[in-house]
């Protein structure tokens, strides 16, 4: 069987152990001769390196470990890369959540004016990394989970439109393993279902079992009642994200005859989200005080004992279905799965050229879009209010267009007037002057 050769962008991320992780718990489904990491920040990176590479030499010696700064030395002999990049790390996180709040609007990190103002930063990190494997390797496929999505997976159509690029988010698997244990059954691949919207922006309309029993008045009857709670336990189970999971239930009143992405709390309900928030103690202080020192932490031990055993690192369960996905374009497994993808009429009554997540058949030669159909007046407008935000961002970003950007978190749903996305928008130039393009 072969061997592949794998990339994981954003080497000193604190996500990238629980992959490395992830990877050898499938080896046997997707066999690596190399794993090499990337980051531009040397520092931060070696600190995660020299841990998995004490990972590795316990559990596959035999797969080959390097980590560079140089892009030459990374992208040269590579089949996939794994991107999961943060342009200005956790700091400029915490700005984009504060900077919104301040103006009483909703803080969060691919929502709304925070998330418009990570995707002006993501933009340029992400085209950098495509246009280094275009150069060292051509015929590599970029698996690309780098947020937000949304505003990525536009911005690489339209400026790389024959990038072997497929966009993805795991978030909807989060909720499909919840939808899962609701129907009593043991895992999502149990599931077949059926899913439209953008990235973070979206609804199921039919969940079935492999026999193709209809399992949505069971899970219906329980969203109705509790939301996504159920009694799994995950990482994801902190405050903050046990009341995303029981706010579904709110997200759902609204179209019953749908199941709703947790998401969309932001877009339905900005003002209770900005109600329930501390302005002075948002998701991105609880991430660097608890998951980037835990993690950071265990490395450390991990490198001062020379054993894997010294620090508790958690294998990132999420980061599987990237393994579902290279192992569906390297063994052309022809396996169903959600991608962000050109509409192409895939849902006729919605514009073409926008970028929408829904079921893919993928193999060897990337993703086969499946048809939607018609979706209802509602979501055809949220979704046409929001995919405009997303092409105004990327025009911004095109044309350095002050304009644009403000047409654009002016239309944001989460957003209530254009003197208020005035005010946010200057403050977050002045927070992303070393990030984003100068504007005019």
């Amino acid at each position: 069987m072969k061997k592949f050769s794998v990339v994981i962008a954003g080497g000193g991320s604190t996500f990238t152990p629980g992959i490395v992780l992830m990877l050898l718990e499938n080896l046997q489904r997707f066999p690596l001769r190399a794993i090499k990491f990337y980051d531009n920040d040397k520092e931060r990176q070696e600190t995660i390196a020299k841990a998995c590479a004490i990972i590795l030499k316990e559990k596959a010696p035999d797969i080959e470990f390097s980590y560079s700064t140089d892009p030459e030395t990374v992208f040269t002999d590579v089949d996939f890369v794994m991107a999961h990049i943060r342009v200005g790390k956790y700091k400029m996180r915490e700005k984009d959540e504060k900077i919104p709040l301040k103006h009483g609007v909703l803080g969060q990190e691919t929502c709304g004016p925070g998330g418009i103002a990570y995707g002006m930063r993501s933009i340029g990190g992400v085209l950098e990394i495509l246009s280094y494997m275009e150069k060292y390797s051509p015929n590599a496929w970029m698996l690309n989970y780098s947020n937000p999505a949304a505003i990525v997976a536009e911005a690489t159509n339209r400026l790389k439109p024959n990038a072997k690029i497929l966009n993805i988010c795991d978030m909807p698997i989060g909720i499909e393993t919840r939808m899962a244990t609701i129907a009593g059954l043991k895992s999502r691949k149990e599931m077949r279902v059926r899913y439209y919207g953008l990235n973070h922006f979206g609804w199921w309309n039919r969940i079935e079992d492999l026999q193709g029993n209809d399992l949505m008045p069971k899970i219906r009857k329980h969203v109705e009642q509790h939301g996504y709670i159920t009694e799994l336990k995950d990482d994801h189970t902190e405050v903050s994200w046990n009341d995303t999971f029981a706010k579904a239930k709110d997200v759902y009143a609204l179209d019953k005859d749908t199941l709703p992405n947790t998401y969309l709390k932001y877009y339905l309900f900005p003002d209770y989200v900005v109600k329930h928030s501390n302005p002075n103690h948002t998701r991105a202080n609880e991430v660097m005080e608890n998951r980037e020192k835990n993690v950071f932490g265990a490395c450390r031990a991990i490198i001062e004992k020379g054993v894997s055993s010294a620090g508790h690192l958690e294998i990132d369960e999420h980061a599987s279905y990237i393994v579902d996905l290279a192992t569906a374009i390297a063994f052309n497994t022809q396996e169903r799965m959600l991608l962000i993808v050109p509409n192409n009429g895939s849902i006729n009554n919605f514009d073409a050229t926008a970028m929408v997540e829904i079921p893919c058949i993928v193999g060897s030669s990337g993703p086969e879009p499946l048809v939607m159909g018609e979706i209802p007046r509602f979501q055809k407008g949220l979704m046409e209010q929001q995919v405009a935000v997303e092409k105004l961002v990327v025009e911004a970003w095109i044309e350095k267009s002050y304009q644009k950007l403000w047409q654009a978190i002016t239309l944001s749903k989460t957003v209530p007037s254009a003197s208020v996305a005035k005010a946010i928008l200057d403050d977050l130039i002045e927070a992303n002057k070393d990030y984003w393009p100068k504007l005019s």
